[in-house]
């Protein structure tokens, strides 16, 4: 059998075209969408963008428990969780207000990032107006913009938020507010000011 030069051409050829038609019929072509490019919140709490602010993994930890009344309730204070990133070159004045009328405002400095978890003034609401388990409708303002955002409330089911459970002695002494600073590295801590 003789073979002409031509044919290795056509075998390639024909072995390319298999393979493309092989990724095809498996649903591994390129137009289809990956996972992981598809951005979302990694863990319990939610993440959002409001102007300049950016809140990753907030959540608020409540008991829903108000006083010594052992059914939960929408009034029940909550602390906030989870970061707050400024990604504008001024200071951020956010202040954020629960559907229970609690609000608590803060400032960032430019490109500075907040981490509620660990800040020495924590971000406590007197009345979060849901119960764990639900979504609560926060106001969230950098200053220039404003939006709802949903956000939810995880009691102590969870131990890792157990230890940030606010009672209502802890959210009654956030009236106060402590001046807000910012170190060289850019990070920021809170001047929290809850009103009733």
């Amino acid at each position: 059998m003789r073979f002409t030069a031509s044919t290795p051409a056509k075998r390639v050829a024909l072995a390319a075209a298999i393979g493309v038609g092989l990724l095809t019929a498996t649903g591994c072509g390129y137009i289809n969408p990956q996972q992981t490019a598809s951005p979302y919140a990694a863990s319990d709490g939610i993440d959002a963008n409001v102007g300049s602010l950016q809140l990753r993994n907030a959540l608020i930890a409540s008991s829903g428990k108000e006083g010594s009344s052992p059914t939960p309730s929408a009034d029940a204070p909550g602390r906030m969780l989870g970061s707050l990133y400024n990604t504008s070159s001024n200071d951020l004045s956010v202040t954020l207000t629960t559907p229970g009328q609690s609000t608590v405002s803060l400032t960032i400095p430019s490109n500075g990032t907040i981490r509620l978890e660990t800040d020495p003034s924590p971000v406590d609401f007197t009345n979060v107006g849901g119960v764990p388990g639900s979504l609560v409708s926060v106001k969230v303002s950098d200053g220039t913009s404003t939006q709802d955002v949903q956000i939810p409330v995880l009691d102590g089911t969870l131990s890792q938020y157990r230890q940030y459970l606010p009672t209502p002695s802890s959210s009654a002494s956030t009236s106060a507010s402590p001046s807000s600073s910012a170190t060289a590295s850019g990070s920021a801590t809170p001047s929290a000011t809850a009103s009733h």
